[in-house]
């Protein structure tokens, strides 16, 4: 998920996608200590998916405060 992306979704929107990236991530984690995942870069992508997200809520409830 791009930044642009993130900057057109509502701030429940985001609060959705940070929930469901988060699920995906622990599923990954999971399966990669299990067996190994084909693509580890994966759970890197969605570690950085997700602090992307919560920079942005941050923000939004930062603009909202003032």
């Amino acid at each position: 998920m791009k930044q642009s992306e993130i900057k057109n979704l509502s701030l429940e929107d985001l609060r959705d996608k940070l929930e469901e990236i988060q699920k995906q991530l622990i599923d990954m984690r999971m399966a990669h200590a299990i067996t190994p995942i084909e693509n580890p870069l994966q759970l890197r992508h969605s570690r950085k998916v997700v602090a992307r997200l919560l920079t942005a809520i941050t923000e939004r409830e930062q603009e909202s405060l003032v």
